[in-house]
């Protein structure tokens, strides 16, 4: 595999540059629009002039939970736990909706000052008509690498773990802030449109968004829909090897309908990805289908997970049209009775990757090295640097609360 020098996909960017807080009004946001290689912007509430009517805009409906949990030792150590995600219950439903307990993959703060037993944290509810305490129990019960597998318990079966995170649990704002989070934040850093909850970080590009301006796109003749990829930590996580496919891509849930996977056939050619969530769960299809094309039906009813693997696109020699591979989940979804497509994916997007099902991106600026910078090299090309370059020189505000973009694939290079 030729190696991908992370250096080359390195810009300086300053720190007054990085947004610390979204606009007062989250459409009004600059929109960068990168179309037949030209480069010209507007706002952000004017995004239906760069969507052609009967395009299909795809967003991510996932909600960050309130996954940091803070304790407090006897001695007034302060243990930070981040839930990453779900272990048992593996699944994000089941383990928010557990009332007595549950085990996660976690990342802790402030480790050393927790070397055994359990922390207690005592939970005071007085909003209801009869005022009770909850003690919330965690216990460490192995470690892999630096992530800890962590048991929460509770001594109350009307609570679920959701509403333990709601009550006390802080909104995981990214690291490159550096600020705690803030009560606005729990309105400001969700999308209008969440309510699949089991993220940690919020699916940025889709902030923008307003009810009023998809109404507009709506009444325009765009097409929208929904899928899920929880997000996880490792979207934080820098490119810290010298070449970017030394890098580990961690393994992401997502959840696409049925009668979505239905609407990207209908539309293909005219779909629109709002954001690198929706571009991942809507690329990594192209390779679920592939691989579902080649199980018999009973390989198909006995199969327990589908995970499309970080350098598959790169080893694989698939051959389906996306059209195919698209009809093969549908085929699968009915052969075993489902609705709903379930999967992990780890795809890393990087520059020589072959695009099979988006054409339009809707994105944030990204970090520095980072493989979401990669994502973006991949779909623009080169022209990835002049994007940049123009953002910094015309006062555009980057990464979470940022500023937005719109980038259209030139077509030659599909």
């Amino acid at each position: 595999m030729t190696p991908i020098k992370i250096e080359e996909y390195n810009y300086p960017l300053p720190e007054n540059r990085i947004a610390k807080y979204p606009l007062p009004q989250r459409d009004h946001s600059k929109l960068l629009v990168y179309k037949q290689q030209q480069i010209t912007e507007d706002i952000f509430y004017n995004i239906g002039e760069y969507i052609s009517p009967q395009s299909l805009l795809i967003y991510n409906n996932t909600r960050v939970i309130h996954a940091r949990l803070v304790f407090h030792k006897e001695s007034g150590a302060r243990v930070e736990i981040f839930c990453l995600e779900p272990l048992v219950p593996h699944n994000y439903e089941s383990a928010l909706a557990a009332n007595s307990q549950c085990t996660w993959k976690c990342m802790i703060g402030n480790l050393k000052k927790w070397k055994t037993g359990a922390l207690v944290q005592t939970i005071s509810i007085n909003d209801t008509n009869e005022p009770k305490t909850i003690e919330l129990h965690a216990e460490r019960i192995a470690t892999t690498g630096n992530t800890h597998e962590v048991q929460f318990t509770w001594n109350d079966p009307t609570i679920s773990f959701a509403e333990l995170l709601e009550l006390v649990g802080e909104l995981p704002i990214p690291p490159y802030l550096n600020r705690p989070s803030e009560e606005q934040d729990k309105q400001t850093y969700q999308t209008v449109y969440s309510h699949i909850k089991g993220s940690v970080a919020a699916p940025t590009a889709g902030l923008h968004f307003t009810h009023d301006v998809l109404q507009n796109l709506r009444a325009k003749g765009v097409h929208t829909d929904e899928l899920t990829l929880h997000v996880g930590a490792g979207t934080f996580q820098p490119v810290k090897t010298e070449d970017a496919n030394e890098h580990t891509m961690h393994a992401e849930i997502i959840a696409v309908n049925l009668q979505t996977v239905a609407n990207l056939i209908e539309h293909l050619g005219r779909i629109v990805a709002v954001g690198t969530t929706s571009m991942r769960t809507l690329e990594s299809l192209y390779f679920i289908g592939c691989q579902l094309d080649k199980l018999t039906k009973e390989q198909q009813l006995s199969l327990q997970t589908i995970q499309v693997q970080q350098f598959e696109p790169y080893n694989a020699t698939y051959t389906l049209t996306t059209k195919q591979a698209l009809e093969s989940i549908i085929n699968y979804l009915h052969t075993t009775g489902q609705k709903v497509l379930h999967a992990e994916t780890r795809i890393m997007i990087k520059p020589g990757y072959d695009f099979h099902v988006v054409d339009t991106l809707i994105t944030n600026f990204h970090q520095p090295k980072s493989t979401l910078l990669l994502l973006v090299s991949a779909f623009v090309g080169e022209d990835w640097r002049k994007i940049y370059d123009y953002a910094l020189a015309n006062d555009f505000r980057f990464l979470s609360y940022g500023d937005s973009s719109i980038l259209t694939r030139n077509r030659q290079d599909s």
